[in-house]
């Protein structure tokens, strides 16, 4: 598979698809035609966000990194063009709503919580992962409960999820919690691992892969806060059922097929390159719920 990493228009590409060709997927999707005319399909990628998406010697991989690969090879299929080549472009908590809206990527594979304030700006796929928000703080430090940590500094990721619901906790409980953000995870766990912040605040399933990852992965504690149930997407520009469709067809027949099954084993319970580290993170009862009843929805009842 031919993979690039900056973006580039494929003039030759675009030359070489029939006409015939092109005008289907005019008139189907925008995303299509764009794809079709240009030879390539943009990958955002997270760089930091073990296991989903994340750098190793230069080249993104993980969880949601491959279910974009195999809707990939969906879009080749649908197009009648095997050689539509991959773009990968880096995306931050705060850009990638925005890189999907204004078209600059087709697909953002990371760790992107659905959410209906989201849904104004950008669609998403059906869900391919189910997370939890909750904390991780220094075993040392005592802190094992949201009630301990009155009046300390918890950290979160800005652009996340976690920091709306750790507010609400915050008012809603008087916890009196001096509440700040970072630029990024591994940011965020800097500062708990300085001594900067008492807790850090972030989905479940990246806890575990940052706490992993850690020098010292033994110092840390990772507990349920009870904030929210975050169910993640593959991110799709708005307005394009058909685009939509085809995307959503492609994960559930990763769910249909069991393939899913070795897709999490290889992710979650195998160690992951680059310093084969292991998360150990077996499958929940709500992924288990997902993928035997698959959804789009952004209401967390529908996970629970």
């Amino acid at each position: 598979m031919k993979l690039k990493i900056i973006h580039l228009l494929s003039v030759c590409a675009a030359l070489a698809l029939g006409p015939a060709a092109r005008e289907a997927a005019a008139q189907e999707s925008p995303t299509l035609r764009k794809i079709a005319e240009t030879g390539l399909v943009t990958i955002g990628f997270r760089d930091k966000s073990i296991p989903f998406s994340y750098l190793d010697k230069q080249r993104p991989i993980g969880y949601s990194i491959d279910i974009c690969l195999h809707v990939v090879d969906a879009v080749r299929a649908r197009l009648k063009q095997p050689d539509i080549e991959v773009v990968y472009r880096p995306a931050t908590s705060a850009s990638r709503m925005a890189l999907v809206a204004n078209g600059i990527i087709d697909l953002e594979c990371g760790s992107t919580t659905n959410t209906v304030e989201r849904q104004r700006e950008v669609a998403f796929s059906v869900t391919t992962f189910v997370a939890s928000n909750s904390l991780v703080t220094k075993k040392a430090n005592g802190f094992n409960s949201l009630a301990q940590l009155r009046g300390q500094t918890v950290v979160s990721t800005a652009g996340g999820t976690p920091v709306k619901g750790l507010l609400e906790l915050n008012r809603a409980l008087g916890l009196e919690l001096r509440v700040i953000t970072a630029k990024d995870n591994v940011d965020s766990f800097n500062l708990l691992e300085t001594d900067r912040a008492a807790a850090f605040a972030m989905d479940d399933a990246l806890l575990y892969g940052l706490v992993a990852d850690a020098r010292n992965p033994q110092d840390y504690l990772i507990y349920h806060a009870d904030m929210s149930v975050e169910p993640y997407g593959i991110v799709l520009r708005k307005d394009d059922p058909v685009f939509k469709k085809l995307v959503d067809d492609a994960i559930v027949g990763l769910y249909r097929s069991g393939a899913i099954t070795q897709l999490y084993r290889k992710w979650f319970l195998t160690p992951i390159p680059p310093k084969q580290i292991l998360l150990n993170l077996p499958m929940s009862p709500a992924l288990k719920k997902l993928l035997s009843a698959p959804t789009d929805s952004a209401d967390p009842a529908a996970y629970r």
